[in-house]
């Protein structure tokens, strides 16, 4: 997610993200100048926006938390980038610096695109590695394996990748960046347009995870990261403030249970502050909402309801464990979350 909206508009007014990321990865073997090494790399995310919360999902499931260090930016920032204004003095207290941009800077003095979350910093030199968030995950599970927790579960294992990519490819055009297409339409036809392929998709899900417990398999992999954090943003923002609303999530019972089945799962509820999220999208996005008013609801106690998920079989971690708690310092704060 970009300090503006990630894209720009094509005729006749379809929102087009902006997919230039800095595609230099972390590997195992270093062979793009970048070791996979304990404690060199700082992932910068921010609680509000979807794609970063996949990193902050797929590290606490891994277990990578002391190999790889966190900052979080607040949820709401100007044009110029996002901010580490949740730390004492608005400064990171290990990047030692206020605007996320300035991280950008160093790797690229005449850096030409939006500052976006997640991004990868070496710690040693101050600059940015990548912010390649589609890859980052990936990496995360097949290059960081040195540092995987006992018990990890196997994210993206090899004999389902051709599959989980499949799901990926179409749960990230019609889903995850739907709606934002539905959000940032620049006219009614290309509204009306994104709205279908949005709702198309979902009863696509729907149909595909009412005999399944899970999108790939019968473990959590890749692809359930990448939907959830997408659906359990829907109601607090995209149903209203994206007007994705033939329905709202707890009006589609398959994906209402399966969003909640994950919720309740280690390492996924526990990365997500709703508090945050409505605080970015309805304060940011002064274009859709120019007064800033951040709406109270919904409701959001219905999030830790049973799901009678487990009839479906399926076990999220396979013939791993779930992870431990998160560490104080990353718990989301009292109040943002249903307790």
């Amino acid at each position: 997610m970009t300090t503006t909206k990630s894209g720009s508009y094509v005729e006749p007014g379809e929102f087009t993200r902006d997919t230039n990321y800095i595609t230099t990865r972390i590997t195992a073997d270093g062979s793009e100048g970048y070791p996979v090494e304990a404690g060199r790399y700082r992932l910068v995310a921010a609680r509000a926006c979807p794609w970063a919360n996949r990193t902050l999902i797929v590290r606490r499931l891994l277990g990578l938390e002391s190999a790889l260090s966190l900052g979080l930016c607040g949820p709401t920032h100007d044009k110029r980038s996002w901010t580490f204004d949740l730390d004492p003095g608005e400064v990171d207290p290990v990047l030692g610096i206020h605007f996320l941009r300035d991280a950008y800077l160093k790797r690229d003095p005449e850096y030409p695109r939006g500052i976006t979350v997640p991004a990868i910093v070496d710690e040693r030199t101050g600059q940015v590695v990548t912010n390649d968030y589609a890859r980052m995950t990936l990496d995360f599970s097949t290059e960081w394996t040195e540092f995987h927790r006992p018990g990890a579960p196997a994210l993206y294992p090899e004999d389902l990748r051709a599959e989980i990519d499949s799901v990926n490819r179409r749960v990230y055009t019609e889903v995850n960046n739907g709606v934002y297409r539905c959000g940032f339409a620049g006219s009614q036809e290309a509204y009306e347009a994104a709205y279908d392929r949005l709702f198309t998709a979902l009863d696509w899900l729907s149909e595909r995870l009412a005999t399944q417990r899970y999108l790939v398999g019968d473990t959590i992999t890749e692809a359930d990261v990448r939907l959830f954090t997408t659906l359990v943003r829907f109601d607090p923002v995209y149903h209203g403030h994206f007007k994705c609303n033939r329905q709202k999530l707890t009006e589609l019972p398959v994906l209402w249970s399966y969003a909640r089945d994950l919720y309740q799962t280690p390492g996924f509820g526990d990365t997500v502050d709703f508090t945050q999220i409505k605080d970015h999208y309805y304060i940011v996005h002064t274009d859709i909402n120019p007064t800033k008013i951040v709406p109270q609801g919904p409701d959001l106690a219905d999030w830790l309801t049973p799901h009678g998920r487990e009839s479906l079989g399926g076990n999220p971690f396979g013939d791993g464990t779930p992870p431990p708690p998160p560490i104080d310092a990353e718990r989301v704060p009292p109040g943002h979350a249903p307790n």
